[in-house]
């Protein structure tokens, strides 16, 4: 990504235009210069970009035309060099004008600056890698720099277990103990957990965060069996300041596992160690769970993450998007906000797709674009369309209450807007003329026939039913 004469770019201070040679440069010096360029960088690109992908680069070498930067993961690497190297050397340019190259390589650690001042031309200003890299425990997995607090879209459908993972965050000692996610496939469950282990390591450094998925835990312990070691692995999980596992469910029905797990619960809470875990389902509905571990999961706070609203949606693109400097019209972000509702997941990888396309190909997006690039997703979002949905969207569409498509009155603006509902439902699902009239009321297949009939007569003879239909099945992401 080339810099434009016209980008905005702070000057630095006089003293530093003079620095023609890359001598003599002390920690401070360097420590300086790289402050300058990151906050340029953070005014350049915004802080959700600065903060997502430039703010955690380490500072690892400087030689006579040449700077080293180290990033975290490989995704970081790759995106970094891609996208932002132009700016960053343009940016190094104004603090060392020598320097021609910003190489990004992949950082395992915590950089260091050197304590001595050393001679460019004899011996670089290298930066050791001695720390082990933040959001790791060895014990535990590694937290994705991404899902933190700041990144989090929060609306109507996640607000109190957002608002709750904060105040477990914050507070030194366990409000909610444990606290206790649910929700569904890529709803943001994880995103929540890493945000929160990453708030804790912030604000209260020395406190042992341990993150895991149930699956890894239940390994852990099937390993330590294999080899005697039991007690090892009940010390090394009941030492921890903080426990957070991941997909819970998944020891559902795992006895042995289970046994563990509820001995390990009890010793962190007799502890006041906080607890924090995730599920698909909330304690009472996790199928194969022993009824005392049920119990002691619903003890805390019980948080739901609701399937996404339209309005949370239209936030997630646009702040992705912006993420990914991607430029979207209203109407594209618009469009998939109606089309790819089934979880955040899917949506950010769509972005992903169509970030891609723009700068591989380097045209706007627009909504033919998105027909092209996401042909796949939008199918499959289509045949996700449910006799429910279709219920509401067409009593929404024409005005009518959701229980007269149950019920048994036939005034004339209640029976066409569910014969409507009936023939969409057989067209766009794969539900059969019984199981749809059960969902309307128990009515008898024959019924269902018949309003399919009738509505499939009427498009042919009435336009204005046709366009209903047309804008129903956009509405109802199957156009």
């Amino acid at each position: 990504m080339a810099l434009k004469d016209s980008d905005s770019i702070n000057s630095p201070a006089q003293t530093h235009q003079n620095s023609t040679e890359s001598e003599n440069l002390t920690t401070a010096a360097i420590e300086d210069a790289w402050g300058r360029v990151q906050q340029r960088m953070k005014k350049n690109l915004g802080d959700t970009v600065w903060k997502s992908w430039i703010r955690n680069l380490k500072f690892l070498e400087k030689t006579e035309n040449r700077v080293v930067l180290g990033a975290e993961t490989k995704l970081v690497r790759t995106r970094v060099s891609s996208q932002f190297a132009d700016r960053l050397r343009a940016n190094f340019k104004l603090e060392w004008p020598d320097v021609d190259h910003v190489d990004i390589v992949l950082s395992r650690g915590a950089a260091s600056l050197p304590e001595s001042p050393k001679r460019a031309s004899d011996q670089p200003a290298r930066v050791e890698i001695s720390a082990p890299l933040d959001g790791y425990d060895e014990f535990g997995g590694r937290l994705d720099p991404r899902m933190t607090f700041e990144n989090f879209i929060v609306g109507k459908s996640n607000q109190l277990a957002y608002a709750a993972a904060m105040r477990t965050a914050e507070s030194e000692s366990p409000v909610f103990n444990p606290f206790f996610i649910h929700g569904g496939v890529g709803l943001g469950k994880t995103h929540l957990m890493h945000a929160i282990a990453w708030e804790i390591k912030k604000r209260f450094s020395r406190r042992r965060v341990v993150y895991l998925s149930a699956e890894v835990f239940m390994h852990r312990f099937i390993k330590a069996l294999r080899h005697k070691n039991t007690m090892q692995f009940k010390e090394e999980f009941r030492s921890v300041d903080v426990l957070m596992v991941d997909d819970v469910q998944f020891i559902g029905g795992k006895d042995s596992t289970q046994e563990e797990f509820f001995h390990t619960f009890n010793a962190l809470i007799d502890q006041n160690k906080q607890i924090i875990i995730s599920a698909d389902k909330s304690p009472t509905d996790l199928s194969g769970m022993e009824e005392r571990l049920r119990s002691r999961l619903n003890w805390g706070m019980v948080a739901d993450i609701h399937p996404t609203t339209f309005e949370l949606r239209m936030g997630i693109i646009q702040a992705k998007a912006e993420l990914e400097g991607l430029d979207l019209p209203d109407k594209v972000i618009e469009f998939l906000a109606h089309k790819i509702t089934s979880n955040v997941r899917e949506l950010e990888g769509a972005i992903n797709r169509l970030a891609a396309y723009g700068m591989l190909i380097n045209a706007p997006i627009t909504i033919d674009t998105v027909h092209e690039v996401l042909a796949d997703v939008l199918r499959a979002s289509n045949r996700q369309v449910s006799v429910g949905e279709i219920q509401r969207e067409v009593a929404r569409h024409y005005n009518i209450r959701l229980d007269e498509m149950h019920s048994k009155r036939r005034s004339r603006n209640i029976v066409q807007p569910r014969q409507v509902a009936m023939y969409l439902s057989k067209t766009l699902t794969t539900s059969s003329y019984p199981e749809i009239g059960h969902q309307f009321g128990g009515r008898d297949h024959t019924t269902v026939m018949h309003a399919v009939g009738k509505v499939e007569k009427m498009l042919a003879e009435d336009p204005v039913l046709a366009e209903d239909m047309a804008m129903l099945k956009s509405l109802l992401n199957a156009g």
